[in-house]
């Protein structure tokens, strides 16, 4: 028996621009249905240099799902039924920081959820279970996209905190202040519960986080508009897919679970005993934790 987490088979959740990938074959758009309801979009599966991908329009494609109606629970759970072991989120987000200006790709280490429309848990009454979430990324697919932008010539910073607010409003000059002084780094809409639901599903995951704006903090910036998005990200797609096209060969090389941890995340997360479980809560559960409560039915 492989160990959890192996073979890897790496995912992408981001704009659509980033799946325009040279050398990527085996194309085919399929929709994966899901116990959670209906996922932002279709995955589409392909292969890079033999290695298996699947991509996620986070927000559909044609951006028609807004940040707080994202289906975030169905979006992990087909990823997962897809065979995905770990999730590359590329994302959107404005700079709280003088040295990080548009144009800056930040990989982030930390998260401050400040979102509160959002369902964050795969489990619930009739079965229970806690993950933790010190250390919200893997630290292994860190190193290795560290490690490819790097090789493609890709300026990243290695670390930061990313505040994620509920939008879909921009920030008031007061929050963005507020948000600074607490110390965060970069603000946006979309990464939670997306990465809470990742671990709960096992997948190993990381951000990376590509600065469009300066919030509307900054006195010698003019305040973030989706045109000034737009621009910045249309700018940054060439550098997302050399940053893609880098890391997948490095990720294909993984024999072992992610030393992290983030592939046995489950091992002693759930509380409900056996005999206490709901079975049709269990049952929803089938990809996202099916390893854990095979073995413990």
């Amino acid at each position: 028996m492989s160990a959890p987490g192996c073979p890897p088979v790496v995912g992408i959740i981001g704009g659509s621009g980033v799946y325009d990938i040279d050398g990527l074959t085996n194309v085919e758009w399929r929709d994966v249905d899901s116990p959670f309801g209906k996922p932002s979009d279709a995955l589409m599966f392909g292969e890079l240099d033999g290695q298996r991908v699947v991509f996620l329009p986070r927000h559909g494609r044609g951006h028609a799902v807004p940040p707080t109606d994202l289906n975030f629970r169905a979006n992990i759970d087909v990823m997962k039924r897809s065979g995905v072991t770990e999730i590359i989120s590329l994302s959107a987000v404005g700079s709280l920081r003088e040295d990080l200006p548009p144009g800056q790709f930040v990989l982030v280490d930390q998260f401050i959820d400040r979102t509160f429309a959002r369902v964050k848990s795969f489990f619930g009454p009739g079965l229970v279970a806690h993950v933790s979430m010190a250390d919200p990324v893997c630290s292994y697919l860190c190193d290795q996209i560290d490690a490819a932008g790097k090789a493609a010539g890709i300026d990243l910073v290695r670390g930061g905190t990313y505040l994620v607010m509920e939008g879909p409003q921009f920030s008031t000059r007061a929050e963005s202040e507020l948000y600074r002084s607490w110390g965060c780094d970069v603000i946006g809409m979309t990464n939670m519960p997306e990465a809470k639901l990742a671990r709960e599903a096992e997948l190993s995951y990381a951000t990376v986080a590509m600065v469009t704006d300066y919030d509307c903090w900054h006195p010698h910036h003019d305040d973030v508009t989706v045109d000034a998005v737009i621009k910045v990200l249309m700018e940054n797609a060439d550098k997302a897919r050399a940053l893609v096209k880098a890391v997948i060969p490095l990720l294909a090389q993984r024999t072992e679970s992610a030393p992290s941890g983030a592939h046995t995340a489950l091992d002693n997360a759930i509380i409900t005993p056996p005999d206490a479980r709901d079975p049709a809560v269990a049952a929803k559960l089938d990809a996202v934790a099916g390893r854990i409560l095979s073995t413990t039915d």
